[in-house]
């Protein structure tokens, strides 16, 4: 199924690992095969790797992104994920939690990235923290 991709002027998004950036006009792209793609707003920098639910969603990142070197990120998600959810009680943050953890057992990482940036708000929401690095969307639970 082709993945179409509306870009604003200069918006940028990593292609299968490439930095690529549009021009001064809108542009559409279609991507008939599967590739990793990932628009700006949803790459996050390493050093707003700042808090426990971001440190999740980093590996699991790199992992989209490098999916053939997955391996060397996915023994920190699993420490990162395993300290997160030691000190959540809410019964539907772990329930995500669970679900990300098993979207990356099973290489679904963009599916758990979305996931993951709910992890994020809710952290964001209970910490007070402004945003920084990742535009938030939807609702936390």
């Amino acid at each position: 199924m082709p993945l179409k991709l509306s870009l604003r002027p200069g918006e940028k998004f990593v292609l299968n690992g490439a930095v690529v950036q549009n021009g001064d006009r809108r542009a559409v792209l279609i991507l008939q095969n599967k590739a990793s793609v990932l628009r700006e707003k949803d790459i996050m920098q390493s050093e707003d790797v700042n808090t426990p639910a971001r440190r999740i969603y980093f590996p699991v990142m790199m992992m989209y992104l490098d999916e053939a070197g997955a391996d060397r990120y996915y023994d920190e998600f699993v420490r990162r994920m395993g300290e997160f959810m030691g000190v959540i009680v809410n019964p539907e943050v772990l329930a995500e939690c669970v679900n990300i953890s098993r979207l990356c057992m099973t290489r679904e990482y963009y599916k758990a990235l979305m996931l993951c940036r709910k992890l994020i708000e809710y952290e964001d929401e209970r910490l007070g923290n402004v945003p920084s690095g990742l535009s938030a969307g939807g609702d936390a639970g």
